[in-house]
């Protein structure tokens, strides 16, 4: 598969676009991210007392049947690589709050700012409202990070194949199998920012989901 190589004024330009749909949520052609209410509220959760491991760094671990594979180079640049490793947590909380069926899940808010917080809620909310949980095998790869301008913001951006990922109802633990289609492939486009200065946290400040991408089929 050819590697993309944006320029960064393309990566600037979708960091515009994500900024100005900041009270809007994010988009998503496939599946449950178009959800009613989403881009309600100005602010994130506030976070409760979570188990954590020993880094302090909150719980992402989810059940055995469920693998979450990221296959992603890292960048030699350290901010970089950060910025990297935490749009892949931030993805890993998301799939955790919706295993535990808690929308206030706080692992997820330690990984977002306010627009990503309600984003990650109103995805755990639509799976607890179709009274789902994932299983099988969700992949994520060919990773890119692009710095925007003069800020110490990172754009990070990945590609997503869930042929082979599956609902499985809560309560009867049937699984619903989908076949492979176009909407098995998308492509997200994740806003990073450190979270204060000195910190080594990045927080996911905006996301975006493209559906039907065909560049990410591989």
């Amino acid at each position: 598969m050819a590697r993309r190589t944006p320029t960064i004024a393309a990566a600037l330009a979708v960091s515009a676009a994500l900024l100005l749909t900041a009270c809007g949520g994010s988009s998503d052609d496939a599946s449950k991210d178009k959800i009613k209410g989403a881009d309600e509220g100005t602010k994130s959760p506030s976070a409760s007392a979570s188990s954590s491991t020993a880094n302090g760094r909150p719980d992402v671990s989810v059940p055995s049947d469920l693998h979450l594979n990221f296959t992603f180079d890292k960048p030699a640049d350290a901010a970089k690589a950060a910025a990297v490793d935490d749009a892949e947590n931030y993805i890993r909380a998301l799939k955790h709050g919706i295993v535990k069926q808690n929308p206030n899940d706080p692992a997820y808010q330690f990984y977002s700012g306010p627009v990503a917080a309600r984003y990650a809620k109103s995805q755990i909310q639509a799976w607890m409202k179709g009274g789902w949980t994932p299983t099988g095998t969700d992949r994520y790869f060919d990773a890119q990070a692009d710095s925007i301008g003069k800020s110490k913001s990172v754009l990070v951006t990945f590609c997503r194949n869930q042929t082979k990922s599956y609902s499985k109802s809560v309560k009867t633990g049937k699984i619903n199998y989908v076949g492979e289609s176009p909407d098995s492939y998308q492509k997200y486009s994740l806003l990073m920012a450190p979270s204060k200065a000195g910190s080594n946290v990045w927080k996911t400040q905006q996301i975006e989901v493209q559906g039907r991408v065909k560049e990410c089929q591989g």
